[in-house]
């Protein structure tokens, strides 16, 4: 064991954290696939991921390095994958803190952090982008250690060990000099230094905990484990302890090592290590694998509430069953079902009337599950996010966020007014070099919709974060959007001539010759109520002519609305139909009258 160190990797959206990795595998000589030699991200391999520029899932790799063997986790950076942090969290005894050189420790970063700190695990700080022009390091350190103080850390903690980096560059060196590196070796000595050996022993009964599922149509449900004492051998009979305590025999039929990002049937492994086994039916996240002989139950894993709730229902539209392979209510219930196995963090129960309510720790944790829904295939659609409320001593608790906003100085004051409005709660502003940062405390109810008005206000120069704070009574209704809806008036194909006429009376979301049905919202009003507009109307034919007619009819550009834009514009009247091919917005009843 100790010739074995488990790490996390932490740090904030596109802090660089995939890129280490990277560098981490390239440099340890460990041996790719030949699908991955030459790639630019290899842990980021999921679409929306590399799309996203964020670790959604969280992945194992495994390197040797003088003798040593490293397994590195790599964590989601978002708050919203709670579920995902807190389990490869269990899996670590150490972990690398990955700090832009410029911008410092950001709000997500914090969240995982918090989650180390109270494990008790040993936190080393790496500063990586120190190549970048406007790098301010010693700032940048000087905040990190900030943040150990507030979130607790004791004196051990605190006074963390520094590397610096170039992770794109595959440089690192204790001193923030990029002239003096030479190669990324001094992360893998800081690790072996700093980073205990795992606790447990490989003599007693055997205790392993689940922390990831994944599905194979041919071994059925592995599970990624961490073995927290005794060892394991290929093909023996184990007691599966699940969350209510209940015991059953099992054999196991394969067990699997990591070397590199590959996966390898090995035959033995003892305390410390971090494997994947085949066998068991019905394991879950968080569940033990025990000893036959003696079963002795591990904790249970505890994730975070969810915060958010949607409800999924069939596509009912004039459109439906067009687009999506799978469309039936059974398809969709076994999906949604499926997804309860590998997120912890979600729920889902069936609705009054045939539907489902899906609960999630935010709105981006919702519209990443959607957004993969649609893309194996599937279409539905979805109304307007809800947040779930708690009843505490006869009280409605609703949730509030925490707002970490860093705009340039003269688009602060629309942000102060637009949070206002909002009712927000301002904690904390600091201004420097022109950029100001505010901090603010608000209902989550009365902030949804608020990241697209945030990024055309700030003309996209805005940075904004968000992170659960607590539960807590707020009287506030929802915030309505003070616009309303340009909707169809009739099924048919937009022409030119229609959507000319009805630009004037808002925003286009969509442009000439594209399928709109009776019901579709096509815009946004300038006004507050909705409006039936006629963009399938044809210029009527005469034989009348008169010299430059029709050349000074200018056609706007339309606002596309992607799976988030939408979710965030509709109100309770509104659902966001959802498939393969299209995201459209519609009115829950076609034929309401305006």
């Amino acid at each position: 064991m100790s010739n074995l160190r488990n790490i996390a990797i932490i740090a904030h959206v596109d802090h660089g954290k995939t890129t280490l990795v990277d560098a981490l595998l390239r440099q340890s000589n460990t041996k790719l696939h030949k699908d991955l030699v030459g790639t630019d991200l290899i842990m980021d391999s999921n679409d929306l991921e590399k799309e996203r520029g964020i670790t959604i899932f969280s992945k194992n790799a495994s390197v040797e390095w003088q003798g040593t063997k490293i397994n590195i986790i790599d964590t989601p950076g978002h708050a919203d994958f709670g579920g995902e942090v807190e389990r490869v969290l269990k899996m670590a005894d150490g972990c690398l803190l990955l700090v832009d050189a410029k911008e410092g420790p950001m709000p997500q970063t914090r969240f995982v952090l918090k989650r180390a700190l109270e494990l008790g695990h040993k936190v080393i700080v790496v500063i990586n982008k120190i190549d970048r022009a406007d790098a301010r390091i010693d700032y940048v350190v000087n905040k990190t250690f900030d943040l150990f103080v507030e979130l607790g850390a004791d004196d051990e903690a605190a006074f963390f060990p520094i590397v610096y980096a170039s992770a794109k560059n595959g440089l690192a060196g204790e001193k923030p000099e990029l002239s003096e590196m030479k190669d990324i070796n001094p992360i893998f000595e800081a690790i072996l230094e700093h980073v205990p050996s795992p606790t447990g022993d490989p003599n007693k009964p055997l205790q392993m905990l689940v922390t990831t599922i994944v599905g194979d149509n041919f071994k059925g449900r592995i599970a990624t484990c961490r073995i927290y004492n005794g060892s394991i051998k290929a093909g023996q009979d184990v007691t599966h302890i699940n969350r209510l305590g209940e015991m059953k025999k099992a054999r196991l039929t394969s067990l699997i090592g990591f070397a590199g990002l590959e996966k390898t049937e090995i035959l033995e492994a003892s305390a410390g290590d971090i494997v994947a086994i085949a066998g068991i039916a019905d394991v879950n996240i968080g569940e033990t694998i025990a000893d036959p002989n003696e079963a002795v139950a591990l904790p249970l894993l505890d994730v975070e509430e969810p915060t958010i709730n949607m409800t999924f229902s069939v596509n009912s539209s004039p459109f439906a069953g067009k687009e999506g392979e799978f469309k039936t209510s059974r398809q969709i219930r076994e999906r949604l079902y499926k997804e309860l196995e590998t997120d912890m963090a979600l729920k889902v129960i069936d609705g009054p009337s045939g539907d489902w309510i899906v609960s999630g720790r935010g709105e981006l944790h919702l519209a990443i599950l959607i957004e993969r829904l649609r893309r194996e295939g599937y279409e539905f659609q979805v109304a307007r996010p809800q947040v779930i409320t708690k009843e505490v001593d006869g009280k409605t608790l609703t949730p509030f966020e925490k707002v970490f906003i860093e705009v340039p100085e003269n688009y602060s004051g629309v942000v102060m007014q637009k949070m206002g409005e909002r009712g927000g709660k301002l904690v904390d502003m600091t201004s420097e070099n022109g950029v100001v940062l505010v901090e603010f405390i608000i209902s989550t109810k009365r902030l949804f919709g608020y990241r697209s008005e945030f990024i055309t206000d700030t003309k996209g120069t805005g940075i904004i974060n968000t992170m659960f704070h607590e539960f807590a009574p707020d009287s506030d209704t929802n915030f309505e959007r003070s616009r309303g809806s340009l909707v169809a008036y009739e099924d048919g194909t937009t022409t030119f001539y229609g959507l000319t006429n009805a630009q004037g009376r808002g925003t286009l979301f969509i442009g000439p010759a594209t399928k709109v049905y009776k019901g579709q919202v096509i815009g946004q009003n300038s006004r507050g109520d909705d409006i039936k507009v006629n963009v399938v109307k044809e210029k009527q034919q005469t034989n009348m002519r008169s010299k430059g007619e029709g050349v000074a009819e200018h056609f706007n550009a339309p606002k596309p609305m992607g799976l988030e834009d939408s979710l965030e514009y509709i109100d309770d009247s509104e659902l966001v139909e959802v498939t393969p091919q299209s995201i459209r917005i519609r009115k829950i009843d076609l034929n309401a009258k305006y």
